[in-house]
């Protein structure tokens, strides 16, 4: 029997706590055991460090908000505050950390902004050691200032990617013991929303899941340079669908075979499959999320499944996915989380 545990972050409207664990047993094919582990304000995304130790957490602390770190107790999963960075302003909406736990990176969407943080061997944050503030806007009614949405390290480390809603921008950032520097942005399709980023496996390509346009950009990448080259641009919705639809997370497979794009609205997760020699993708299939408003998934440490978090309707959703096809399959929809953002598992 194979357990797999991980978090959930959520908006704590409700009756939301704050970070929740659960339970992925591989045999029974079944979450279970889903409880709240730490009370905190908001913490909509988490992020968990290589040796599985340390899970960090943006956070809202009153008209402040930032980065929370916590130690992971790896027989009950559950979790003991060590540090928190908060300042004046909105919290964060997404939180990376480095392979070997020494450098965090937070996406202010509020603020535009993307903020850099050094960590101690214990997992302690230390203050803020680089905030880099986005400027412009866009044509889309949403765009009228910057709105990082995300921000996380290339595979080498080299760099860090932010990418911004508000202003239609991937923008490259130098880092160097937490120091940032812009090295190169990419400004895509106007009005198209960028909101998150997942690197291919062989550091030659990238996805960009756009929220107000729904597509999803290829993308060519320069390990040496940090530049990004716009490959194609492919819809995660069918033309017909008409309704508010808004793209969410986008993931990747560990044989880079395979880009998964959640579609909030639509409900639904769209698999593509990627044409290793170009880097394009070509649609497999619409899979529904069975709920309303799929924030965030993830696949599990096996890849043989992807659990989905649906917001609006609290629910979490388990999949078994076919390695060969990529196609997804139902298996438990009926998981109810309050809330639920992102979810994370340890690392295997």
């Amino acid at each position: 029997m194979t357990i797999f545990n991980g978090y959930i972050g959520t908006y704590t409207k409700g009756d939301s706590k704050g970070i929740y664990s659960f339970t992925l047993d591989t045999e029974a094919k079944q979450i279970s055991n889903v409880k709240a582990v730490a009370e905190l304000n908001n913490p909509t995304y988490v992020n968990i460090s290589n040796d599985n130790k340390v899970l960090y957490a943006v956070v809202k602390e009153g008209d402040k908000g930032g980065v929370a770190s916590y130690a992971i107790n790896n027989q009950t999963g559950e979790l003991t505050e060590l540090s928190r960075q908060v300042t004046e302003g909105a919290s964060p909406c997404h939180v990376s950390v480095d392979k070997n736990n020494q450098q965090v990176v937070t996406a202010n969407y509020h603020r535009g902004t993307v903020e850099a943080y050094l960590v101690n061997e214990d997992g302690t944050v230390n203050r803020s050691t680089s905030i880099m503030q986005h400027e412009g806007q866009g044509p889309h009614e949403r765009q009228e200032k910057p709105h990082t949405h995300f921000s996380g390290f290339t595979p080498d480390e080299k760099f860090v990617v932010a990418v911004d809603l508000g202003i239609d921008k991937v923008i490259t950032y130098k880092i160097d013991n937490g120091a940032l520097t812009e090295a190169h942005t990419l400004l895509v399709k106007a009005g198209s929303g960028p909101r998150h980023i997942t690197f291919h496996p062989n550091g030659k390509y990238a996805y960009v899941m756009t929220e107000l346009s729904n597509e999803v950009i290829a993308l060519s990448y320069n390990a040496e340079t940090g530049i990004f080259t716009e490959l194609q641009y492919i819809a995660a919705i069918p033309e017909d669908f008409t309704e508010n639809s808004q793209g969410s997370a986008i993931h990747i497979t560990s044989d880079g075979r395979f880009v998964y794009a959640g579609n909030r609205g639509h409900n639904s997760i769209a698999v593509f499959r990627v044409n290793e020699e170009t880097g394009e993708l070509a649609l497999v299939e619409y899979t529904s999320t069975e709920g309303n408003w799929p924030r965030d998934f993830a696949l599990d440490p096996t890849e043989s499944f992807i659990v989905a978090s649906n917001e609006e309707s609290g629910n979490l959703v388990l999949y078994a996915r076919d390695k060969e096809t990529g196609r997804l399959s139902v298996i438990q929809s009926d998981v109810a989380v309050p809330y639920p953002v992102c979810v994370k598992f340890l690392h295997a």
